[in-house]
C-alpha cells in the first residue's frame, strides 16, 4: 500500500471545512481524515 499524503491545497480546503460552523458532521469527518494524512512541517534551525 502506498504512503499517501494530503496536498497543501487539499489541506487548506479541509481546514476551512472544519472551521465553518455550517458544515455537516460527515464533511468534517472527511476533512479531519484528510488533515491527519498531512505530513508534519519540519522546524528549521534558528
Amino acid at each position: 500500500m502506498a504512503d499517501k499524503k494530503t496536498s497543501p491545497k487539499a489541506a487548506k480546503a479541509a481546514s476551512k471545512t472544519l472551521s465553518d460552523g455550517r458544515t455537516a458532521k460527515d464533511s468534517k469527518t472527511a476533512a479531519g481524515s484528510a488533515l491527519s494524512q498531512t505530513p508534519a512541517k519540519k522546524k528549521g534551525k534558528k
